[in-house]
């Protein structure tokens, strides 16, 4: 259920991006409404997303743990932008989903995936038990 959730608020995030310009998303040529098709694209991407986030991005999060501590976390919009970027390859492949222009509006649209997760997840977090 949390990976659900997580993706519909990060199909959320990446189309609050895509109203950037040099962000894009491509959509999969299915027969239904334009909606229909944006919103199955944008689900598809942020699925990728967080496979990607997930597997790649804790290992590469891990191994990066030094550089985490010396620049106090900016690091992490870097290897967020990275990962964001590495979806969009991916992406290429099928011939729809995110394209991103540039590595630095990468980084942008990092920070702004960011801080719409965050603010979902003070939201949806679960609330814990006081004693």
């Amino acid at each position: 259920m949390g990976f659900l959730i997580r993706v519909v608020v990060n199909a959320f995030a990446i189309w609050v991006v895509t109203l950037i310009p040099a962000l894009q998303v491509s959509v999969i040529a299915f027969p239904p409404g334009e909606t229909l098709q944006m919103v199955l694209t944008l689900l598809l991407v942020a699925a990728i997303f967080a496979i990607v986030n997930t597997i790649i991005g804790t290992v590469i999060k891990v191994l990066a743990f030094p550089i985490y501590i010396l620049t106090l976390g900016l690091i992490g919009l870097i290897i967020n932008a990275f990962l964001l970027w590495l979806t969009a390859w991916i992406t290429t492949f099928w011939n729809f989903g995110l394209r991103v222009e540039d590595f630095w509006w990468g980084v942008v649209a990092a920070l702004i995936i960011s801080l719409i997760n965050w603010i979902f997840g003070i939201f949806l977090r679960p609330k814990q038990k006081r004693d």
